[in-house]
C-alpha cells in the first residue's frame, strides 16, 4: 500500500508517495491533472491519497475516487493547527499531507454527492445575488441622501410605486440620474436572476422530503429548511446534536485553564448562509411557536440587552432539533411543558447583574430530544454576543 499526499494548487500540484514503511518512494511536481493521474495511476502497488479541502475539491475527488484505495479530503483549518511551521513549501505540503495519511491522522471533511453539492452552489449563489442587490439598494438610498431627497415611507421604495417614484423623480445632476438609472436596471437584471435560482430551487425542494419535515417547524421556510437540509447532508455523520452546533459555527468560543472558563463569541465556522437563514428563521420561531418563545425568553431572562444572545442561542436549538428531525424522520410537534417561560429571578428583578456562572438544566425537547437549557451567558458566548 502507498499513501499519497497532493498540494493541488491550479497551474502546478505537488505529489509525495510514501511506501509501507512511511519512506519517500516518490517525489514530483506536475502542471496538468492529466499528469498526475498517470503518476498515480504507474504506482505498483494499491495507493491511498490525501489533499487538502479547497475550491474544486469534490471534482477532484470524483476522479481519484475510482483509482485510488481511499480517497480522504482534510480539513485546511485542522491542518493549520497541526502543521505550524515558518518553513513552508508545497513540496513539503504534499509530504505532510502523506505522513498524516500514513499516521491515520489526517483531519477528514464530509464529501457529499456532485448532486448535493450542485444544490450548494445554487444556494450559496442565490445568497450572493441577494448581496450584490442590497448593495445596489443602498447606493440608490445614498444617492437619494446625497440629493437632498426623501424617499417615501407609503408606499415603500422596492414596491411597485415607489420605484414608478424613483424612476420619475427629477435629480438634480444628470450625473445622478444616470446612476439611478444604471442602478434600477442592475436590480432589475438581480431580481429577474433571483427568480429564476428559486424557480430551480423550488424543483429541487419539492421533491426533498427533508424539505417538508423542517417546513413543519414554526417560522422555518423553504429556503431555511432546503439549506439546512442540504449542508447537513447525511444526518447520521453527526455523534451527536452539539456537533451540529460546531459544523455550523453556533457555539461559543472557549478558553478555559483551571478554574477559568472564558467563552466568547460564536466560531462562525461552516456554512454562513445557513446561520444567517437561522438567525432569521429563530426571530419568527419567536413569534410563531410556543415551546420557541418560551426558549427564547428563558436564555434572555428578562434582559433586554440579551437579545442578540437570545436570538442566537434559538437558532443553535432549532439547528440541533433540525438535526433530530432529520436523523429520526419526524415532524415538529410542541412541547407543551415549555409553554411556560422561566420567571427571572429575584435579583434580577430588581436590577441586579447577571451572574456570569450558569445553570444547566435537563429538558425534554421536541420529538424526544433532549436538550440542556442554560440560564446564563455559557448558551451562546459571552455577554454581548452578536447574532450570525
Amino acid at each position: 500500500m502507498f499513501y499519497v499526499g497532493l498540494d493541488i494548487h491550479s497551474k502546478r500540484i505537488s505529489i509525495c508517495v510514501l511506501n509501507e514503511t512511511g519512506q519517500v518512494a516518490h517525489r514530483s511536481q506536475v502542471r496538468t491533472i492529466d499528469q498526475m493521474m498517470q503518476i498515480l495511476e504507474r504506482l505498483p502497488d494499491r495507493f491511498e491519497v490525501c489533499y487538502e479541502a479547497s475550491c474544486g475539491y469534490g471534482h477532484f475527488h470524483d476522479l481519484l475516487q475510482p483509482v485510488a484505495a481511499r480517497v480522504l479530503v482534510a480539513h485546511p483549518g485542522r491542518l493549520r493547527l497541526i502543521f505550524r511551521s515558518s518553513d513552508k513549501n508545497d513540496r513539503k505540503d504534499a509530504e505532510r499531507l502523506a505522513k498524516l495519511l500514513y499516521l491515520g491522522e489526517a483531519p477528514a471533511v464530509h464529501v457529499p454527492s456532485q448532486d448535493v453539492r450542485t444544490w450548494r452552489e445554487l444556494i450559496n449563489c442565490r445568497s450572493q445575488v441577494i448581496a450584490k442587490r442590497t448593495r445596489a439598494k443602498n447606493t440608490i438610498r445614498a444617492l437619494l441622501r446625497s440629493a437632498g431627497e426623501t424617499p417615501p415611507r407609503h408606499p415603500s421604495l422596492w414596491t411597485k410605486k415607489g420605484i414608478a417614484w424613483l424612476r420619475q423623480l427629477n435629480l438634480p445632476t444628470t450625473s445622478q440620474q444616470l446612476r439611478r438609472d444604471l442602478l434600477l436596471e442592475e436590480i432589475d437584471t438581480l431580481n429577474r436572476q433571483l427568480r429564476r435560482i428559486e424557480q430551480e430551487l423550488n424543483r429541487r425542494a419539492a421533491h426533498m422530503p427533508a424539505v417538508g419535515q423542517l417546513r413543519s417547524i414554526p417560522g422555518v421556510g423553504v429556503r431555511t429548511a432546503e439549506a439546512m437540509a442540504a449542508f447537513v447532508d447525511d444526518p447520521h455523520r453527526f455523534q451527536h446534536a452539539k456537533a451540529v452546533g460546531r459544523y455550523f459555527g453556533l457555539v461559543p468560543r472557549q478558553d478555559q485553564s483551571g478554574d477559568k472558563n472564558r467563552l466568547g463569541h460564536i466560531t462562525r465556522e461552516g456554512a454562513p448562509v445557513v446561520r444567517r437563514l437561522i438567525a432569521e428563521a429563530a426571530w419568527q420561531a419567536r413569534r410563531r411557536s410556543p415551546t420557541d418563545r418560551a426558549y427564547f425568553d428563558r436564555v434572555q431572562h428578562g434582559d433586554p440587552q440579551r437579545k442578540k444572545i437570545a436570538v442566537v442561542a434559538t437558532g443553535h436549538y432549532l439547528v440541533r432539533v433540525m438535526w433530530a428531525m432529520l436523523k429520526r424522520g419526524t415532524h415538529w410537534q410542541e412541547n407543551p411543558t415549555l409553554t411556560k417561560p422561566t420567571p427571572a429571578p429575584a435579583r434580577q428583578q430588581q436590577g441586579a447583574p447577571m451572574p456570569l456562572a450558569s445553570s444547566r438544566v435537563r429538558r425534554q425537547g421536541p420529538n424526544g430530544l433532549t436538550e440542556r437549557a442554560t440560564h446564563g451567558d455559557s448558551e451562546t458566548g459571552g455577554r454581548g454576543q452578536r447574532g450570525p
